[in-house]
């Protein structure tokens, strides 16, 4: 009787798990699935048996490479309208400051997706993950942070859920009321915080909507304090949290969100070398965001050689939202993090599976292909994994599976 569910033989695999050999990869490799779990992964000549005597189902991959499935660790996918008007403002040379002091930015997107019915932010962030589940994207984090008030947050929530539902794929749902001050409490950024504190987040975390808390800590949103108002609430109510932190200024937020533990820092432009030491002590993943860097045409680089130097995971992420980082391509995010920030496609790959499992607190599941994680997989037509970070516009993707269940996805099934 067949000891697995389904065997994949005939191509070479990625593991990303951590050791001396590049990309942890297995030539000739075969991978078996039981229970949506990896059950075996190894050299096919190392098989206790014929394929088809050891599965009930054998794939050949034809040649492909295997990875783990991606995973996109940061994005704010659920929000409605657009902001082309201010895209062609700063084109035009206006600051995202600027559009922001002037009402734009954050609070458009948030007057938009208030006015927005849940079948609206349901349609658009369904589009929107499409393009990222067609690049071998099986597990997501999806921000709140375009409401504001309770209502709308609740709506964002519960739609990145049934996203996740809906399409077959891992979504993280995070929290982020402390984006940005709203239009009712303008002027109150305290009684803002005091609303989050009290009523919203201990609201929301009840129902069981929130996996993580967020906050963009910065002079044009919450400082420091404020941010740590959030982050004791959230850890009075058993949640980890995660901050966006030092983008367009060292606001000592890297520093901050270590001592919280905090899954991960992002952004981190103007992160100084201490900042990036006490993350390297807690723990905390780096989440490098090259769309919103290249999207706000920034000169300042995160600290990649301290980041490096200190052995702080680096994740990468699309930043998927209407303002700052309009992607809806991770691949493309690699190639961008390979040529701007100036990481190797090993890192980058490692940046999509295995640790940005770890900025979601995922790493012990998925991530990498080792025995007992989630069989989320992807199979690429490609000559070797850097190749994934190579092109610029082309989706090599065989066929995805998710949960040990198949995809079919372009040209062919696996």
């Amino acid at each position: 009787m067949a000891q697995w569910d389904s065997l994949w033989t005939g191509g070479h695999v990625a593991t990303m798990a951590r050791g001396a050999v590049p990309y942890g990869a297995i030539r000739d490799g075969a991978v078996a699935v039981k229970g949506g779990k990896i059950a075996w992964v190894g050299p096919q000549r190392d098989l206790p048996d014929k394929p088809e005597r050891c599965a009930a189902a054998v794939h050949s991959l034809g040649g492909a490479w295997l990875t783990p499935g991606l995973i996109d660790c940061h994005t704010h996918l659920v929000f409605a309208g657009n902001r082309i008007a201010e895209f062609e403002a700063r084109r035009k040379g206006a600051s995202y400051e600027e559009i922001a002091r002037q009402g734009g930015g954050i609070l458009a997107t948030v007057a938009a997706t208030r006015a927005a019915g849940t079948a609206e932010l349901l349609a658009g962030g369904r589009m929107r993950l499409a393009s990222l589940l067609g690049e071998g994207v099986t597990t997501l984090e999806i921000k709140s942070g375009y409401g504001l008030d309770l209502d709308t947050e609740r709506r964002i929530l519960a739609t990145a859920r049934e996203l996740g539902r809906q399409c077959g794929v891992g979504v993280r749902t995070t929290y982020l009321g402390a984006h940005a001050v709203p239009a009712e409490h303008a002027g109150r950024p305290d009684d803002y915080v005091a609303f989050i504190c009290d009523q919203a987040l201990p609201a929301l975390a009840a129902e069981g909507l929130i996996d993580a808390v967020d906050a963009y800590c910065e002079k044009i949103a919450f400082d420091a304090g404020q941010v740590e108002r959030v982050f004791n609430r959230a850890r009075e109510l058993g949640l980890r949290v995660k901050l966006h932190a030092d983008q367009l200024s060292d606001c000592g937020g890297a520093g901050l969100a270590a001592r919280y533990k905090a899954l991960s820092a992002d952004h981190l432009e103007y992160t100084g070398t201490d900042g990036v030491r006490e993350m390297a002590a807690s723990g905390t993943t780096a989440v490098l965001l090259p769309g919103a860097f290249y999207t706000l045409g920034e000169s300042q680089l995160p600290p990649v050689a301290d980041l490096r130097r200190h052995g702080v995971p680096i994740a990468i992420a699309t930043d998927c939202n209407p303002g700052t980082s309009p992607a809806l391509s991770l691949l493309l995010m690699m190639n961008m993090a390979c040529h701007l920030f100036h990481l190797t496609p090993e890192e980058c790959l490692a940046g999509v599976t295995r640790c940005a499992a770890q900025a979601l607190g995922l790493g012990s599941d998925r991530g990498t292909i080792e025995t007992g994680k989630r069989a989320d997989l992807v199979a690429w037509d490609i000559s070797g994994p850097a190749e994934l970070s190579y092109w610029m516009g082309h989706n090599p993707v065989v066929g995805v599976v998710a949960g040990g269940q198949q995809i079919a996805i372009n040209k062919r099934s696996i």
